[in-house]
Order: structure tokens, then sequence, then C-alpha cells
């Protein structure tokens, strides 16, 4: 289905305007300097306005957001949301999502004076039911929170009238369809849906068939294609080098996003990294989330330029300017891969991918490659080679962090003066 989509012509290039987006958002975008819609807006954002169903994949950092966001401000526009009961959902399957999806959209949401916000696990309840009572129009969320805030009777899908699943195959890898398709139920029928996909394995196709009214299906590149602009290379390295030469790399100028198997494993290479020169924040499930918010704040603004994240933080990492992956720890097979990988080259940047190979690894990795269709360049390599100083030598250096504000010198404290001629206490106690 998806693959017969990316077969059709091309459209046309059109206008926001051109595609039924209201002024109202038109000029919102305008003012975020938005004027030209990607090509995955250009497909679906026509059938999203007229409020058609809407089957889509888009590779990371293709304008998908908007793709399903616009049409959803669009038909909500107009009336607000009664107390715990939004009209628009958008589901994610992380929260590191659930954040950027809502900090996109609220700008425009501001501008047709909607209110959205994002609930996700790891945080506290508070803020979430406060907003919740004062009445939200989106609501972008995860699924467990979702349920367990439904089960708490804080919301109700009872009004929703647009539903959003982005990001259906990750869902799936994480297990999260059956209380997708509990919330879903909760949906009432007859309202718009739209969903985003990279396959439509794993039971994302029955989610289609079960929810999807004749949907519109719109496709900019297929699932197991890599980014063009990327360059992948392969290091051939003895297992005790490893860590010393992605110290030398992770030294770069530029942002520098590492891959590994485990938490723990992200959190010992990030200390390791940090030890040996090159500051790095690590991120990963078993984190709080305002270590998360954290690590990810720095990492977006390059302070520190290293991140070390497992591959169930690597969907929700959405940063630009990231122009090399290296992948410490090879992924579990090539869908892992490209995800890792689709995190550089976004929004038609260019960007380097960086596999570390240990001899007993190499069959597995080659296997992978191919069934990604990527063909890298190999090289064995050790700390100083060549093709390691290159890399270590590359990117976009991030500018340095702001200056403290200078701190006023504290004066000497000064010394309190006596009454003339008052003695002090032991004296007057001897004077007595």
């Amino acid at each position: 289905m998806l693959d017969e989509a990316l077969a059709l012509p091309e459209p046309v290039a059109s206008s926001f305007a051109d595609m039924g987006v209201p002024a109202t958002l038109v000029t919102a975008l305008a003012r975020r300097g938005i004027t030209e819609p990607f090509a995955i807006q250009v497909r679906a954002l026509p059938d999203g306005i007229a409020g058609r169903d809407v089957l889509g994949r888009a590779q990371t950092g293709s304008g998908k957001t908007l793709a399903f966001g616009l049409p959803m401000l669009a038909r909500l526009a107009g009336r607000r949301s009664q107390p715990r009961h939004p009209r628009g959902l958008v589901l994610v399957p992380t929260r590191e999502l659930a954040m950027q999806v809502a900090d996109a959209l609220r700008p425009l949401a501001d501008a047709v004076n909607l209110r959205i916000a994002a609930v996700f696990g790891g945080a506290p309840y508070g803020g979430q039911l406060a907003a919740l009572d004062r009445g939200i129009d989106i609501v972008v969320a995860t699924p467990g929170r979702l349920i367990d805030l439904i089960d708490r009777r804080a919301c109700s899908l009872a009004d929703v009238s647009v539903a959003v699943l982005d990001e259906a195959d990750h869902m799936a890898d994480l297990g999260f369809l059956p209380a997708v398709i509990r919330l879903l139920d909760d949906v009432p029928a007859g309202g718009q849906r739209l969903l985003f996909s990279a396959t439509l394995d794993r039971g994302v196709d029955k989610l289609v068939t079960a929810y999807l009214s004749d949907p519109a299906v719109h496709a900019v590149a297929p699932a197991a294609s890599p980014v063009e602009s990327m360059d992948h290379q392969v290091f051939l390295l003895e297992h005790a080098d490893k860590v010393a030469v992605a110290a030398e790399i992770a030294a770069r100028p530029g942002r520098t996003l590492v891959f590994v198997r485990t938490k723990h494993g992200a959190d010992r290479l990030a200390k390791q990294l940090s030890k040996l020169g090159a500051d790095a924040a690590a991120i990963h499930g078993d984190l709080a989330q305002n270590a998360r918010q954290r690590a990810l704040a720095g990492f977006t603004v390059g302070h520190p330029r290293v991140l070390v994240a497992t591959d169930v933080a690597a969907r929700g990492i959405h940063v630009d300017d990231v122009d090399l992956v290296v992948h410490f720890d090879p992924p579990n097979d090539s869908k892992d891969y490209l995800h890792r990988s689709g995190r550089t080259a976004r929004a038609g940047a260019t960007g380097t991918v960086v596999s570390f190979v240990v001899r007993d690894q190499e069959t597995a990795v080659t296997r992978l490659h191919r069934d990604a269709r990527v063909t890298p360049t190999s090289v064995r390599v050790r700390p100083g080679h060549h093709a390691v100083r290159q890399i270590a030598e590359s990117g976009t250096p991030v500018p340095p962090p702001p200056a403290a504000p200078p701190v006023a010198a504290r004066r000497p404290h000064a010394q309190r003066r006596r009454p003339q001629g008052k003695p002090r206490g032991r004296q007057r106690a001897n004077a007595a």
C-alpha cells in the first residue's frame, strides 16, 4: 500500500495557503520562518485539511508533525474543549517525542486560540492533572500515562474528533499496540484518523484496517531506504580500542550522537568519554524525566556535544545539526540501524554514520547493511588512524556556552562599631 503510494507522480509544489491551510496558521508559520512545505506535507495536507483519513510514511525530519498537526488545528479551531475532554489526540511512543510534538505545535495552536499539552510517564501527575482540569483542546500522549489518567477519571476521549497515531511501527516494537487499541476504541467512531508509520508489519496493518476508513495513502521514502545524504562507514577494530577510538572521535568540534545497546552501557560510556576529555551525557529509559530533559536540552544547544543513547531513546531524539552518528554497539537489525542513523542528515542536511565492528560481528553487520540497502566503506583502524582523525576533525564547531555574568566581589564584612565608651560584655561584667 505504501510502496504503491510512493510510485505515484510527484505533486506540484504548492504553498500552505494553496493547500487550504487557514490564513491565521499560514501567518503563524511564516513568523517561524516556515514558508515552503516539505514533500510529505505537499502530499498529505490537502487530504488532511479536507477531513479524510490519512495513512502516511515519511522519514524522520521530513515534516510529519505539521503534516498531521495543521489539519488537526484547522479542524478544531473555533471553539474550546470542556475540562478533561480534549477534542484532538496524538499518540506517540516516547515522552521525548510527546514533548517535541507539543512544542512544535504550541505556537500554531496559540495562533488559533487552542490549548495543547503533553502527558507522559516518568513525570509528576500534578501539572498534567491541572492542565486537563483547565481544559485542553489537544493532548499529545504516550499510551500508558493516558490510560492511567483515564482510569483516574482525569481525562475522557468521548469528545475526540481527530486522532493521530505517530510512529505506529515503533509503538508495535515497544509492545504498546494493546494499549493503543484500547485508546482508539475509546475514541468515538466517525472522526478523522491520521496514522504515520515506517512499515505496516507487526500488527500495524491491522490498525489501519480496523480504524482508518478509505484512507488517502501518501509516502515519500521507502521503509528501508537509506537517506542519500548520509555517508556510511565501518570501522573494523579490536574490542580493546573501542573506547579510545570513540573518545578521539567524540572530541570533535561538532555534535556526536553515540548509540549503545544497554542502559548500563550508556552510563558507562558517557563517564568514560568524559574522563578522557570528551564531555558526554547519557539518555535512556531508566533516567528520571528531568534528567532526560536536561541531557537532551544540553545536547540540543551543544553542551555537552556528545550524547550516548540507547535504542529506546533513539526515536525521541529530534535535534537538528547532528552531523555524526556512531554505532558503538551494532543495532539489532536493519530497521534499528536506519532509525538510529536517521538522527543525522535531517531536513536536507548531510551527515556521517560510523559503525564500530569487532571481528566476531563482521558477518552479522554485513548482513544488516545489506538489508538496510547500505553500502558502507570499510577500514581497519586503531587510535590515531588517519580515518579516525578525519572524523575527529570534522563537523561545524558548536558555539561556546554564553559566559556567566560576572559575580560582584563581596565586600568584607564590616565590623560593627560599639557606641563610644561602651565596654565589652566581659568588661561590663568585671566592671560590675
